[in-house]
């Protein structure tokens, strides 16, 4: 790839003189602006390497009244990836979604989303093709299988993998896009249901640099920061740390609470106390009210953080790093999951504390 290309690409993403504003909402969340799909344009590939030229001279043409060019593909619209794909619409941009369940795009077709019936209709149709799958298999199948995103892929295309799966589950995935001739990008979210929805995720993404570079305007509009951290399974382990951390704190806090209550304290006001120390977190100020009412409004499910903690735990024993806490902690979440609680959120955890402690009374 030549310097002048990078260049080139990056000039044609954030020069103001070429680029529309998708909406005001965008402005305020990034230098670079969400881009809609002018129909003049509709048959340029978003990486046409050997059009280039061609398709400079078009946006110089046309700056005034058209924006670059960029199809955006969207697979997977559960609790996560359904805001983050009305975000891309709401901004203006054109956006092709697909489900298993269909209507589940519903929503987002009547916002203005387009539908096609399979991964590789989406991902043959569009520039940029995002995945957000429940786990490693879903995200598999869906880049991989029959109907796969991948038999749509070809140079000139991009991948963003949003999910969060495992390095070994990445570097698979990647390998299969980039057969194709197509870019890969992992980048999985820190965040749940509520900064999905208001666009304040981190992005945590590794693999092609000039993919992450074409793409980072609409992660600015579906997040608040990002971080790119160089080779593909870098982004996977950075989520599954900060995930197995984020677990380990919620069974701690879950102790906190119970502790508190067991010896005549009322746990609201140590939520208050925590609030105000050194060991203040949102997650704790967030988190803490319903659950000292004993309820658990699904913003992360808990089947998927100790999915996570699995997947955490696997990280650690391939570096052969003991993770005695996180090992305990993950037990926790599956005497959790045996008590029916897996589609709660991920806060449900103090219910298998609370089922430890019934059985020893």
């Amino acid at each position: 790839m030549s310097a002048s290309w990078v260049s080139l690409s990056s000039k044609l993403l954030c020069s103001p003189q070429n680029t529309i504003t998708c909406s005001a909402a965008a402005i305020t969340m990034s230098s670079s602006f969400c881009p809609s799909l002018p129909t003049n344009f509709k048959s340029t590939p978003f990486f046409s390497f050997p059009r280039i030229q061609s398709f400079s001279s078009l946006i110089s043409a046309s700056a005034t009244k058209d924006e670059i060019p960029a199809r955006l593909g969207f697979l997977g619209l559960g609790i996560m990836g359904s805001p983050m794909a009305q975000n891309l619409i709401k901004s203006g941009c054109d956006v092709t979604v697909w489900n298993r369940t269909k209507s589940k795009c519903d929503p987002l077709i009547a916002l203005g989303a387009k539908y096609m019936s399979s991964p590789e209709e989406v991902a043959a149709s569009c520039d940029i093709t995002f995945a957000m799958l429940a786990d490693p298999e879903s995200a598999v199948d869906v880049a991989c299988g029959k109907n796969g995103a991948a038999n749509g892929m070809s140079a000139g295309k991009g991948y963003v993998d949003v999910s969060t799966v495992d390095v070994t589950t990445s570097k698979l995935i990647c390998g299969n896009i980039k057969s194709t001739g197509a870019l890969f990008l992992e980048a999985p979210v820190s965040g749940s249901k509520k900064p999905a929805e208001d666009g304040q995720l981190i992005f945590l993404t590794a693999g092609d640099k000039l993919l992450y570079d074409t793409v980072s305007p609409f992660l600015d509009i579906m997040g608040k920061s990002r971080f790119y951290l160089g080779d593909i399974g870098n982004g996977a382990a950075m989520k599954l740390v900060v995930n197995m951390i984020m677990g380990s704190m919620m069974a701690s806090f879950s102790e906190g609470l119970l502790l508190s209550e067991k010896v005549g304290l009322d746990p609201s006001v140590l939520v208050e106390v925590v609030s105000q120390g050194a060991i203040s977190a949102p997650m704790f100020s967030m988190k803490g009210p319903s659950m000292v009412q004993s309820k658990y409004p699904t913003a992360f499910p808990l089947k998927h953080q100790q999915k996570d903690l699995r997947l955490a735990l696997g990280l650690a024993e391939s570096v052969s790093q003991p993770t005695p806490i996180a090992a305990a902690t993950n037990e926790l979440y599956k005497v959790a999951k045996s008590h029916g609680l897996s589609d709660h959120d991920f806060s449900a955890v103090i219910e298998a504390l609370k089922a430890k402690l019934q059985t020893q009374t």
